[in-house]
Order: C-alpha cells, then structure tokens, then sequence
C-alpha cells in the first residue's frame, strides 16, 4: 500500500472511529480503573509499524523495561519492516506480530487477527511508539490492554485521534526521539503522575546495544566481496548509500553528488573501494550513481547481501555516506563511522544513536520542515534544505576522517 493511501485513510477513516469508539474507551476505563491503576507491565506490547530505524532507536527504551519492570516484551511492526528487530535480537520473534499492510484488506484482516493474538498473549500494556497514528491508537485499543502508553498533544492543536491512550506523555519536539521513547516507559513504570515527562533520562540511558557478529560471518562478508570485485585485497570499504525511503523521498541527496564524492575519493585513495549499497527494487536507481562514477573499484552490490548480513558488513567496512534512512541506523549497533545527510528532517531528532554517527545539516531556517504535526509530510520541490548540500563539503569531511585512519 502506497504511503499516500496510508495517509488518507489514516486521517479520513481514523479520525471518525477514534471519535466514536472514544465513549466505548471512557466507559471501559472507567470499569477497569484504567487511567487510575499502575501499569501492569509483565506483558508489553510495543507498537512500531512503519519505521525501521524507530525500531532500533527503541531498542534501549524495551531493554530498560525488561531490566526495570521484568516485563515480557512483544512486538507488532509491518511484515515487510520485521528484520530491523532481528539486529538486536531483544524481542523473539514469537513474541513479534507482522502485520501484511500490501493493501486495505489484507490490512483490515490482519487487525482481526492481531486482536486475536493479543488475547491470546494477555497483553496487559502497550507503548505505542507511533507518533499521532490514529491507526495505532486503534490498535492499542483493540489489543484488550487495560493500560495504553502514547504521546498525546496536550494543548496543540490539531493531531486527533480521541481519547484511546489513557496513560499518556507529552510529546516533545525539541528533544531525540529516543529520549521521548525512554519516557514513553518512565510512564508505563509509574515514575511520573500527569502528561509531562519530568524524570530526567540519562546519557547511560539511550546507549545502544552493538550487535554480536561472528567471525564467521566477517569471513563471509570479505568471500562475497569477492564474488563481486574477484580483484579484491582487503581493500578498505566506503559504503554509499544513496537512496531512502519511499516513506520520504525528499531525503535523497542528488545522486550527481554522490557521483561526485565517489570519483574524488577513487581518485585520492588507491587503497580503497566503493560499494554501493540498496535494497533490490533500488538496483537501476543506484546503478545509475555506479555508472556516473565509471570505476571498476565502484560496485553496484544493491540486492547482492541479504538483509542478515549487512551488519556484518558494516562491521568489515570503514565508513559509510548515507542519506538519513534505515541504514544509518542499522549500522549504529556496529562501530562503522557514518555519515549521514540531512534535510527535511533534523539529526536533533533522529540522529543515529551509538556514538559514532556524524551529521551533516545545513540547518536552513525551513528546517525540518516535516514533523508529527504533519505527518511527514511535505510539498516542497526544490528540496535546498538536502541539494544545497555541497559534494566538496562532503568530500572533505571523509577527507579528514580517512587521512587519520588509512
């Protein structure tokens, strides 16, 4: 289903069922003492559904309330988005629901199914880490738990979706993304009373786990290399990653930039290679960047790994250029140094969490332009917030990482 369709019906059908089943969620809190008792937290349910990097951006907030609350953690997310909690392995994947979003019936069976599965799991929490999805609203709802963790507007205007969250925390937009996360559970753990988050979440707090990689998988990842460049010699590896996500396609730097970036590098460095990373739909999209930089030491290795070895991957590497999309966050839970450009979104946000993520940000006055207030969502073409961006600024800020390590 495309992300335009999710949109609409997001607004014109959740909007009118959040306003009537909003009655139903008063009295059934009402019976329940839903907004009065603590959350009972032994079995919680996370909702994150659309956004691969959210879900390993969440992972520090799961992981203190299994520590702190003993809670037992469940999952649900988009089929299509499941591997991104497979990094980290903090939930089994019993415990994960996939939900089939292709189109609106598969979607609408799959919620029947999911009501299904939360009954039979006792869910009796669920942190809805969505930002304003009146879907989500309607799940946590539909999921029987007494209790319903999410972000509420408070004051703002607009962003409606009734009263289906009884337990909850102001969004704040001034503040990353994992930080509001972390709070989202501070509330399920009962250490704040009303909407606004006055427990300070700790540096310690938002660490990311990194990934456990065998080195038989880092043995792989160098003989699969291989199969692509045979010429390869332990080379040191830059990733491009040049495209994101449909979700928001106003990310993507210009691939003429990246063109660009690759040909300076081959030319300065004769110990490295490029390989371009993406998914298999992206092939034709990045061949054509592989094809503007016209070097055999640039190879097109889009839907050549498997999602299950891109961590290893990223382990083997030495840096990595990518647009602000899953995989900046992905590589986070390894020790790869990234870059990642940003436009219409702002790193204050959703900079990759680890510590070894690197923004580059022009900070135009328009930016961000898109936020939960408007669901990501923007009209402007000419994008200078991301074009603006110049290939020889990005060049020399990998200039000067690589001349201190190569």
């Amino acid at each position: 289903m495309k992300i335009s369709t999710m949109r609409f019906i997001d607004r014109w059908v959740g909007i009118p069922v959040c306003f009537l089943l909003s009655p139903v969620s008063w009295l059934s809190d009402a019976f329940r003492s839903g907004k009065k008792k603590k959350p009972d937290v032994r079995n919680t349910l996370f909702i994150e559904l659309s956004e691969m990097g959210s879900a390993v951006i969440a992972d520090p907030a799961m992981r203190k309330l299994r520590k702190e609350g003993d809670a037992n953690l469940f999952f649900i997310i988009f089929k299509k988005n499941y591997k991104s909690l497979e990094i980290l392995k903090t939930i089994d994947e019993e415990n994960v629901f996939k939900m089939n979003a292709d189109n609106f019936f598969s979607l609408i069976k799959d919620v029947f199914r999911f009501m299904a599965w939360a009954r039979r799991k006792k869910i009796s929490t669920v942190i809805d880490l969505e930002l304003f999805s009146r879907f989500t609203a309607l799940l946590s709802f539909f999921s029987g738990a007494r209790a319903r963790v999410g972000f509420t507007n408070l004051h703002d205007e607009g962003l409606y979706r009734g009263n289906l969250v009884n337990k909850a925390v102001r969004y704040n937009p001034h503040v990353h993304v994992g930080i509001n996360f972390i709070s989202l559970v501070n509330k399920s753990l009962g250490l704040f009373e009303n909407a606004y988050a006055t427990i300070p979440v700790t540096s310690q707090e938002l660490q990311l786990a990194k990934a456990f990689i065998p080195q038989n998988d880092l043995d792989n990842i160098k003989a699969r290399i291989k199969q692509l460049y045979p010429e390869f010699n332990d080379e040191k590896i830059i990733l491009l990653n040049v495209n994101a996500s449909d979700m928001l396609p106003q990310r993507r730097w210009p691939q003429e930039n990246f063109a660009e970036v690759g040909k300076q590098l081959l030319n300065s460095y004769t110990n490295i290679i490029i390989l371009m990373t993406g998914a298999p739909a992206e092939k034709e999209y990045v061949q054509e960047v592989t094809d503007s930089i016209g070097s055999k030491k640039c190879i097109n290795s889009s839907g050549f790994f498997s999602f299950d070895e891109l961590v290893p991957l990223y382990a083997t590497s030495t840096c990595m250029l990518t647009n602000d999309s899953g995989p900046a966050h992905f590589a986070s839970v390894t020790d790869l140094k990234v870059f990642v450009l940003f436009g219409p979104e702002t790193p204050a946000l959703y900079l990759p969490l680890g510590g070894n993520a690197e923004a580059i940000y022009m900070a135009l006055p328009c930016s961000p332009c898109v936020s939960a207030s408007n669901h990501r969502k923007t009209t402007c073409i000419t994008r200078p917030c991301i074009t603006g961006i110049a290939p020889f600024t990005v060049t020399e800020r990998l200039n000067k990482y690589l001349q201190e390590i190569l």
